[in-house]
């Protein structure tokens, strides 16, 4: 059983302008998946639609055997944290440390003080900045910032890891470290999907590549290249 199913899901912000048209793929756990295309054809909307922001116009959108449109509100928390997400932009908060940026993605949940004080270090550690914990944002370079976000979205240890353009804002080398990491990530059993306009990093990786064009996939490779 595939991890993430969409079947024939059609999308319309504006009456008949189909963002995403009938699209179709399966996603099976553990793996690494990149999707590509211009912008506005159609990859923030499938990452919006998995995270359940937004509904299909018509199709479903399975999650582990289960299709989202029947989670209820009392569930989507617990949905919410099976899928960590990692956005271009960081999301950090300026006026908290490494540590805090961290842990207060545990605290809203009201987990357990003695559970925070170890899953944080675990993530810090994982992504290489576990003595940078008492660091402010502004003290960060891009990549590391990006470090951070993505210890922020493990900590929940999720099922999924999605990376929207997660290396758009930084230099290549640190976007090679991010890569890395992911990749790292996605040994331990992580499935990770990344949106992506870098063709460096896709040709580099030749991981399975999704390619969507005016909201429909035109390709969908293993080993793909950007403009196989």
């Amino acid at each position: 059983m595939a991890q993430i199913e969409f079947k024939n899901v059609t999308k319309e912000y504006i009456k008949d302008i189909k963002v995403l048209d009938d699209v179709s793929f399966a996603i099976e756990k553990g793996e690494f998946v990149f999707v590509i295309g211009p912008s506005g054809a159609g990859k923030s909307t499938i990452i919006k639609l998995l995270l359940k922001e937004e509904l299909p116009e018509s199709g479903e959108i399975i999650f582990e055997g289960k299709n989202i449109s029947d989670i209820t509100s009392e569930e989507m928390p617990e949905y919410r944290r099976k899928i960590g997400v990692v956005f271009q932009d960081y999301r950090l908060l300026n006026s908290k440390t490494v540590y805090d940026n961290v842990a207060i993605s545990l605290e809203v949940v009201d987990s357990d003080e003695q559970d925070i004080k170890s899953v944080v270090p675990n993530v810090l550690s994982l992504v290489g900045l576990l003595d940078h914990s008492s660091y402010y944002p502004e003290q960060l370079s891009g990549g590391e910032k990006q470090r951070v976000a993505i210890a922020r979205a493990l900590a929940h240890e999720p099922d999924i890891l999605i990376a929207d353009e997660a290396t758009g804002m930084i230099d290549p080398d640190s976007a090679d470290e991010i890569i890395e990491l992911l990749e790292k990530i996605n040994s331990l059993g992580t499935t990770v999907i990344m949106s992506t306009h870098d063709q460096r990093i896709v040709d580099k990786m030749t991981k399975r590549v999704i390619k969507i064009e005016n909201g429909k996939i035109v390709s969908d490779k293993k080993g793909g290249k950007y403009r196989a």
